[in-house]
């Protein structure tokens, strides 16, 4: 699962993203309310651990807006503090769990699991792009009814661009979302893994889905 976490507390971001990283899930921090919008649109996450005090937004409103502008996925709101009626204005804003702090990391992977399962029930099994199939849950890729054999790696970079079919992804987007460590500008990583996985998704089929826009980063799109 791909998580995206809403704290500005650094020191809890690193525990929580420890905690979450061990069971496999992928994790995107932000530290500020304003930032959540134009992340939560833009990426498909699984669930959204959204803590209440933020700069910038708080986290109530981030929720209001989030589903006001039809995002549905699970939200988990954390708060230093725990009184009942600031719990139900979070329900009644659309949160799916609610956790105070302190809480205990266990506690919390169960949560995200949980939601996790539960958001899963209305996401799509198939990625699909013209002839170009990925299965989210037998892990597999087709293009024209082919098997494509891909690396992990190679898978998960295929499913975030899936995700984000129509919109370029900058070079640094793709190594925070699919390698989970800060962009090092010396590193052609990006470009290597973009080659191997053209030449696979690309290379036999007569329509390219992968393109290259030059100084900014690589779009997948169907150009018929």
């Amino acid at each position: 699962m791909r998580i995206l976490l809403v704290e500005d507390e650094k020191r809890v971001v690193l525990f929580v993203r420890k905690a979450l990283q061990a069971e496999g899930f992928s994790v995107d921090a932000l530290h500020r309310g304003d930032e959540v919008l134009g992340a939560a649109t833009a990426t498909a996450f699984d669930v959204v651990i959204l803590d209440i005090m933020l700069p910038g937004r708080d986290g109530l409103s981030v929720l209001r807006q989030l589903r006001e502008r039809g995002v549905h996925t699970p939200v988990l709101l954390l708060t230093a503090r725990g009184e009942v009626n600031e719990r139900v204005e979070g329900l009644n804003a659309g949160a799916d769990d609610y956790l105070p702090k302190p809480f205990v990391l266990a506690e919390l992977v169960a949560r995200v699991r949980a939601l996790g399962r539960r958001g899963g029930e209305t996401r799509p099994v198939e990625l699909r792009l013209n002839d170009l199939t990925l299965d989210t849950v037998a892990h597999t890729v087709q293009r024209g009814g082919r098997m494509i054999d891909l690396t992990p790696r190679e898978y998960r970079l295929l499913e975030f661009l899936l995700k984000s079919s129509g919109r370029v992804c900058s070079r640094m987007a793709i190594v925070e979302s699919v390698w989970d460590y800060d962009f090092d500008p010396g590193s052609n990583l990006v470009d290597v893994y973009i080659k191997r996985l053209r030449e696979k998704i690309d290379g036999a089929a007569t329509a390219r889905l992968l393109h290259t826009v030059r100084g900014v980063g690589y779009i997948l799109k169907d150009s018929a």
